[in-house]
C-alpha cells in the first residue's frame, strides 16, 4: 500500500481494541476498489473520549467505526444521528464532513442484510430473540422495520426483557418469555436468534434444550467465533439452516464503508480476508 500526502484515514474506536477484524475488511476494502485510504485501530478508553472526538476533527480524520464501550458514549459528542442511532441511542459508524459528525447505527440493518444474502424472507416471519442486550435491540428493530410478523424476547432475567419489548411495542408486535420456558414455544418460531455471548467458549452451558429445534427453522447465532456454536451444530443435525455471525460483521461494515465512500463494499472481498483472518 502506497500512503501519500493525499491518503484519507479510517479507523474505529474501542476498549479494547485489539482484537477487531474491521481494519482487515475495510483495508481490503478499499484496496479493492483503488481508494487512496486507511483503516487503523484507536484505542480509546471511555475517559478519554473528549480528546479522542476533538482529536478526530482535528486531525481531519475521515470517519470512524465505533465499538464497545462507546457506542452509546458517542453520542452526546456528534452533531447528528440518523433514526436507528436515535432509537437505539447508540452508533457504530462516524462521518466527519469538514469538521460537522454525522452518526449511524448499521448494525441491525446489516444482520437482515446477511439474511437475505443466505436468501431469508422475514416478512410476516415469527422470531425468537435470546438475550435482550444492544445487539438484540438493534436486530430487532431491523426485523420490525423490514416486516417481521411478531417478535418473542427470551432472557433469563425477564424484567430486561420486558423493558426492551416496551421499547418496541410500538414498532410492532413483541413479547417475552422467560428463558427457562421456551422449550414449549420454540416449534411456533420460523427464526430463532441468539444474541447473547454464550457459545463463544467450548465449555458454555446449552441455552436451552436444543432438541426442540425443528428443521424448518432458521437458527442463527451472531457468534462467529468459534464458526460454529454448539446451538448451530445441534441446529444443522436437526435439517435446520443454520448461519453464524460473520455475514452480520460484513454487512455492518459495508454499510458503513457506502456511508463513507458512497460506493457499494466488496462483499466478497472482504468475507475473503476475514475468513483468512479467523483462520
Amino acid at each position: 500500500m502506497r500512503i501519500t500526502g493525499k491518503t484519507e484515514v479510517y479507523g474505529i474506536f474501542g476498549f479494547p481494541v485489539k482484537h477487531s477484524l474491521s481494519p482487515l475488511m475495510q483495508t481490503a476494502a478499499f484496496r479493492a476498489l483503488g481508494i487512496d485510504a486507511v483503516y487503523v485501530p484507536f484505542e480509546v478508553s471511555p475517559e478519554n473520549l473528549d480528546k479522542a472526538v476533538e482529536g478526530l476533527k482535528a486531525m481531519n480524520i475521515k470517519g470512524v467505526n465505533v465499538t464497545v464501550p462507546l457506542k452509546e458514549r458517542i453520542i452526546p459528542y456528534l452533531d447528528s444521528i440518523d433514526k436507528t442511532a436515535e432509537f437505539m441511542g447508540a452508533a457504530n459508524t462516524v462521518k466527519n464532513i469538514d469538521g460537522k459528525l454525522y452518526g449511524y447505527n448499521t448494525d441491525g440493518d446489516g444482520f437482515v442484510d446477511s439474511l437475505i444474502e443466505e436468501g431469508i424472507e422475514v416478512r410476516d416471519r415469527k422470531v425468537l430473540i435470546i438475550g435482550a442486550g444492544g445487539s438484540a435491540k438493534a436486530i430487532a428493530y431491523a426485523l420490525l422495520k423490514s416486516g417481521v410478523n411478531r417478535i418473542v424476547i427470551a432472557n433469563r432475567t425477564i424484567e430486561k426483557a420486558e423493558s426492551l419489548a416496551d421499547k418496541l411495542k410500538g414498532i410492532g408486535d413483541v413479547n417475552t418469555v422467560s428463558l427457562l420456558n421456551i422449550n414449549s414455544v420454540i416449534d411456533k418460531f420460523d427464526i430463532l436468534i441468539n444474541t447473547t455471548s454464550v457459545g463463544m467458549e467450548e465449555d458454555d452451558p446449552f441455552l436451552f434444550d436444543y432438541n426442540h429445534i425443528k428443521s424448518y427453522m432458521v437458527v442463527v447465532d451472531i457468534i462467529y467465533k468459534p464458526f460454529e456454536t454448539k446451538l448451530l451444530k445441534v441446529a444443522k443435525s436437526k435439517g435446520a439452516k443454520t448461519i453464524n455471525g460473520l455475514g452480520m460483521l460484513i454487512h455492518q461494515g459495508a454499510r458503513a464503508f457506502k456511508i463513507w465512500t458512497g460506493k457499494e463494499a466488496p462483499v466478497e472481498v472482504m468475507r475473503k480476508v476475514l475468513l483468512e483472518g479467523l483462520k
